[in-house]
């Protein structure tokens, strides 16, 4: 091989470690920001004919990270919040890549209000009374159902 081809032979090895080394760098990057999705606990609740599937956010981290960073959610799926205790409550959407609705229930399971929350911001959205129970669902899936405030939701427990 001629000095001059062995040469370029060796710029382009190293240009080409340069690019995987950026690519790795930028995929390390990429998954710093985005933290992996918890698996929580599931439990069945109802909603007169209406099942949901709905994962439960029980402890401070759990509640915390409630659904961040998901990209989707099925149809009759949500994500169950227990506060423990009747509690001003308040929830909002950072780092939530999808719109929902949330439903904030007293201890029996009746529903306070639901509010609707537009993803990946922090906007406060507050329960009018005290609540023990927070059911985010997909936006919109409790008008889509005619589910209003003063209905119970069956299945829930501290």
């Amino acid at each position: 091989m001629r000095p001059s081809s062995l040469f370029r032979l060796t710029l382009l090895r190293r240009a080409a470690a340069a690019v995987l080394a950026i690519g790795c760098i930028a995929a390390a990057a990429a998954s710093a920001q985005t933290p992996p999705v918890r698996k929580f606990s599931t439990t069945q609740l109802n909603i007169g004919i209406h099942l949901i599937k709905a994962e439960v956010a029980q402890t401070e981290a759990e509640r915390e990270q409630g659904l961040m960073f998901r990209d989707k959610l099925g149809d009759n799926e949500g994500m169950l919040f227990l506060f423990g205790q009747p509690a001003g409550v308040c929830m909002w959407m950072k780092n939530t890549l999808i719109p929902l609705s949330v439903a904030f229930m007293d201890e029996k399971g009746v529903i306070i209000n639901i509010e609707e929350m537009k993803e990946q911001t922090l906007d406060s959205h507050c329960a009018k009374r005290a609540a023990v129970y927070a059911l985010e669902m997909n936006k919109g899936w409790f008008k889509q159902k005619n589910i209003k405030p003063g209905t119970k939701i069956e299945g829930l427990s501290q």
